[in-house]
């Protein structure tokens, strides 16, 4: 196929599109009064989520590394409603969190729903991860967003209050993740996390649950990702690669966040939701080849 030639049409209209940015999920004013605490809420799919429950009422604490994100993301999100504050964190101190919900609660009350969005992932061999490439994944993604959990999950039941935790997971928790056994043994543990603090924090009106994206496109979506989706940057012939026959868009995955942490959503616990299309459960009618990691990366061989 010539490579400046558009994609072939579809044969099948796949799933429909959703409807317009703005349009909300649930009724307004559902989280008027509420405070969300987003972490890497300063970019990508955590803003979008972010946004979502401004729409919706709430106040909004955006937690990020990058002092400059969240700059630009708060005077995005102000727009919406809401007010918005944000925190320079990395999840990996769990002194430094504890200073990002007393500072939070003093601007604006105690967060009722934490959303762990923040993680790390780069695409790489197995074989050729330094062991602090694998501290750094395991430290940000799985440890982090426990360290984030604990110190949300701590404080609402010393007060006694009904809190909300939503993990951002991955499909590749439960099927493993070649070229991402960092991310998906990390991710592995966060699912493993919801399942667990769901029934142990139950009791309490501690709901915990999971979300998983699909290919939900991006300005911040990293190179390293695109490069590990055989450089097919382009939406029309991504969409090809889906069962839906189109991309995810990131207010989908707002939508689903809000109606997890939702009074809508208070008998659902320990649950891990996959908005993706179908794209995670799809299978060859035919075994393709087998390329190894390495030869899909374009790396020559290990050790040389």
């Amino acid at each position: 196929m010539d490579a400046a030639a558009p994609p072939p049409r579809p044969p099948h209209p796949g799933l429909p599109a959703p409807p317009p940015l703005g349009t909300c999920a649930l009724p307004p004013g559902t989280y008027d009064g509420s405070v969300v605490l987003v972490t890497g809420g300063g970019s990508g799919l955590g803003k979008a989520m972010a946004a979502e429950f401004a729409r919706l009422g709430a106040d909004l604490v955006i937690v990020s590394r990058s002092a400059d994100r969240l700059k630009a993301a708060q005077e995005e999100l102000a727009g919406l409603g809401g007010r918005v504050v944000t925190a320079v964190c990395d999840i990996r101190e769990p002194e430094r969190i504890a200073e990002v919900f007393d500072a939070a609660e003093s601007a604006l009350g105690p967060p009722s729903v934490l959303v762990n969005n923040a993680a790390a992932n780069f695409p790489s061999p197995a074989e050729d991860l330094s062991p602090n490439a694998w501290r750094a994944v395991l430290d940000i993604t799985l440890t982090g967003t426990w360290f984030m959990t604990r110190e949300f999950g701590r404080r609402h039941l010393a007060a006694g209050t009904p809190g909300s935790v939503i993990d951002i997971g991955a499909s590749y928790a439960w099927t493993g993740g070649p070229g991402h056994a960092h991310s998906a043994a990390a991710k592995a543990g966060v699912r493993n996390l919801v399942e667990t603090l769901a029934v142990e924090w139950g009791p309490y009106g501690i709901q915990v649950n999971g979300l998983v994206p699909g290919l939900m496109p991006h300005p911040d979506l990293p190179e390293s990702i695109l490069r590990g989706l055989d450089r097919a940057a382009d939406e029309g012939e991504l969409a090809l690669r889906q069962p839906a026959l189109r991309v995810g868009l990131p207010r989908e995955l707002g939508w689903a966040a809000t109606f997890l942490a939702s009074p809508y959503a208070r008998f659902i616990s320990g649950h891990t939701l996959v908005v993706d299309g179908a794209n995670w459960q799809r299978r060859a009618l035919v075994t393709p080849p087998v390329n190894s990691v390495r030869e899909q990366l374009g790396r020559g061989p290990f050790g040389q």
